[in-house]
């Protein structure tokens, strides 16, 4: 552990050495921490600069501040996780990132969601990742970093042994990234979590469902899989209800607007759905709500929740009985609850209905 240094004045001082004009909202986030020494120290924590911030006034991240940012936390191992969240970086700000991840041996989590990182920057990244040993949690998630962009996370996956989650949603990704993410996790051993919602998909024949059922059967460490908006149907399903029935490791499946939600499964997908449940007794949540619910999927899931087997908080619907008929209403929670936002003001403690990449512990899998 290093020798620790005022964060606030050591900010000062660089943004003087390099003619930066100090960024308001850093400067006030590096002066909270210096007054929780005593814990940052010896446990190391997370600076939380998120663009997004309701509780203080927001000077957003850009390229130049993460350039002075990263010269203080050079001498900083005690920082262990970075939230730099709906900021203004660019492809710029994720060369600075990508070198200061080459460097770094201290750094586990870093949360780049939704600022203004192309495919350039993607690739920077990615790449650096292929050399660190540190990192275990990656968010990507709506920066539009493309199809190649998306090409470059998935080559890393093949290299990379020590990441365990990574998020990549709602980053344009399409069908041959996807294909190959999937050919990359049939070996990669250390992802217990992805992210893979929205991809902009132009075909009909479901083939990157197919590829990740393959990969389902083959991959033994993945607990976590999101698969939201895959305009995914029945055939789709149906080969993953068929992998599920050989794996023994996945815990979360989100096929709703997380998971299974707003896909276009109708009754015979998420009646097999249910089946499945049945047989991988490892499986334990699971979202659907936004498909089409005929009867017979109202009386499955009503069956499974009656059983015990599904338990309200591990899903986003809930049976209920009108004139004899069983039918199926949403819940309010679900593993998107802190998807895009996380509370300031107090600790989510419901780890079941907030299992999602946003707000497990890098270190925990529930």
């Amino acid at each position: 552990m290093s020798v620790c240094p005022d964060l606030h004045q050591h900010y000062v001082q660089v943004c003087q050495n390099l003619g930066q004009p100090e960024n308001p909202f850093i400067a006030h986030v590096l002066q909270e921490a210096d007054k929780n020494d005593e814990i940052i120290w010896t446990k190391g924590f997370t600076l939380k600069i998120a663009g997004n911030s309701h509780l203080v006034p927001v000077q957003r991240v850009t390229d130049d501040n993460l350039q002075v940012l990263v010269s203080v936390l050079r001498t900083a191992a005690f920082v262990t996780g970075l939230d730099l969240r709906y900021n203004v970086l660019t492809d710029a700000g994720a060369k600075t990132m990508a070198t200061f991840l080459q460097e770094n041996s201290s750094l586990r989590y870093l949360n780049l969601m939704f600022n203004n990182i192309g495919k350039s920057g993607a690739e920077l990244i990615a790449k650096a990742l292929h050399r660190n040993e540190t990192l275990l949690h990656m968010r990507m998630t709506g920066n539009k970093i493309g199809e190649k962009g998306g090409m470059f996370f998935a080559s890393m996956l093949q290299i990379n042994s020590t990441l365990e989650k990574l998020d990549l949603g709602d980053c344009d990704i399409g069908v041959q990234c996807l294909i190959a993410t999937a050919s990359a996790l049939n070996l990669n051993k250390s992802v217990k979590a992805i992210n893979l919602n929205r991809p902009l998909l132009f075909s009909q024949e479901e083939e990157t469902t197919v590829h990740l059922a393959l990969m389902l059967k083959n991959n033994s460490s993945l607990v976590e899989l999101h698969l939201c908006k895959h305009e995914m149907k029945n055939f789709g399903v149906e080969r993953l209800c068929e992998a599920l029935y050989e794996n023994s490791s996945l815990r979360y499946l989100d096929l709703a607007w997380l998971s299974v939600v707003s896909n276009n499964i109708s009754g015979k997908g998420l009646v097999a759905l249910s089946d499945a449940m049945k047989t991988n007794t490892e499986l334990s949540c699971i979202y659907i709500w936004g498909n089409k619910f005929d009867e017979a999927t109202c009386m499955a899931f009503s069956e499974l929740i009656q059983m015990g087997r599904l338990k309200l908080n591990c899903t986003d619907v809930e049976p209920y009985e009108v004139d004899g008929h069983t039918y199926l209403a949403e819940l309010s929670h679900g593993l998107q609850k802190h998807y895009y936002w996380t509370p300031s003001y107090w600790a989510v403690t419901k780890k079941d209905a907030n299992a999602s990449l946003a707000i497990a512990a890098v270190s925990e899998y529930l």
